[in-house]
């Protein structure tokens, strides 16, 4: 059994997991622009001022008990909540793998028949060759990348005992709210410092407007059920090389400051050194890929869903940039381990003193 085709003139009930982080708000922000009925899930507060136009329900998705208020009367799941690469291995594992599989049970069980699953183009690993595709193998690289590719393999499952499951693989997004590793580039820009990037920077590197992340969901969720059930890469058309990017960030800052190449290996070796003792914010799929091509194929979405992407990397990234400034003395001065606040810095902090 399929489900129609959803129409946006009708406002439908949507559940998004992971409500409180950074692409759960701009999920949340961009649907009720456009009429629905919105319900956060997530294990944190909610604490925009949203609140009060939403159903909000702080918990844990592994939490059974709540299952059942979770899922009443919704007609649409986005699944974005996950542990993020900087996460104990263990929590990593226990929320993206098995927290999936008790949702994607739950929602089968209930008969909500449209789950739309966040996954990450690090299901591709470190790969040898570009742009890449959905065919392309799923080599996860780290506890991360490795969960990634368990949840895609459980809606395989999933998805051919009925569900309509769309996969969407985003590239590194970015927008309003974000922070995590970005917070590094967005800090040296507005401070006056150069910023390093492994290798010469002339790498061709893609990323992503979260709006146009937000955009391809909704086309998923509203799309005919046999065109959406199926995995789809979403990026950037537009985009350049790393260098570029960044350079246009420090372009706006104003400061005269520009992007510094460093030698890729000596760098690499001192970066798994640090992750070792944990000492860096950066993990293995970043820095082992920061110095390399890194771009894929965007032309399942559009060709299927009629995705066309609206903002380039240097869109994406300035505007998030001119949101950090504007919320600059709002940012919690905390350090964590998801993309809504500054990772810690440890050892790379000292990089700001020499540049």
């Amino acid at each position: 059994m399929t489900s129609p085709i959803f129409s946006t003139d009708t406002p439908k009930s949507i559940l998004v997991t992971g409500g409180a982080g950074f692409l759960g708000i701009n999920l949340i922000r961009y649907l009720l622009a456009r009429g629905h009925s919105l319900r956060s899930w997530d294990i944190a507060p909610f604490t925009y001022p949203e609140a009060d136009r939403i159903d909000v329900l702080q918990g844990d998705i592994r939490d059974r008990t709540l299952h059942d208020r979770a899922f009443d009367g919704v007609d649409i799941i986005v699944h974005c909540a996950a542990a993020l690469p900087l996460a104990s291995s263990e929590e990593i594992h226990s929320t993206n793998v098995d927290g999936t599989r008790l949702l994607l049970a739950s929602a089968l069980r209930k008969g909500i028949r449209r789950f739309i699953h966040i996954s990450s183009t690090a299901v591709y690993g470190i790969p040898d060759h570009h742009p890449l595709i959905e065919t392309d193998p799923m080599q996860g690289v780290g506890p991360y990348g490795e969960s990634k590719v368990a949840a895609e393999q459980l809606c395989r499952q999933f998805r051919s005992d009925g569900l309509v499951l769309p996969v969407l693989r985003p590239k590194s997004f970015v927008g309003p709210e974000r922070l995590g590793a970005f917070e590094l580039l967005y800090d040296f820009a507005a401070t006056g410092h150069n910023f390093p990037v492994l290798g010469s920077g002339q790498n061709r590197y893609q990323l992503l407007d979260v709006d146009d992340l937000n955009e391809a969901i909704c086309l998923t969720a509203f799309g005919e059920a046999d065109t959406v059930n199926d995995t789809f890469n979403i990026g950037a058309a537009e985009f350049g090389t790393m260098r570029d990017s960044f350079q246009s960030v420090l372009d706006r800052a104003g400061h005269g400051k520009h992007v510094i190449g460093i030698p890729a290996a000596p760098a690499i070796w001192t970066l798994r050194a640090l992750e070792a003792v944990h000492l860096s914010p950066l993990y293995k799929w970043i820095y082992e890929t920061a110095s390399k091509d890194s771009f894929v194929s965007i032309d399942r979405a559009r060709e299927k869903l009629g995705f066309v992407p609206r903002h380039s990397n240097v869109d994406a990234l300035l505007r998030n940039f001119d949101w950090y400034l504007a919320n600059r003395d709002r940012i919690a001065k905390g350090a964590g381990v998801t993309h809504r606040v500054p990772w810690k810095r440890g050892a790379l902090s000292v990089l700001r003193a020499v540049l």
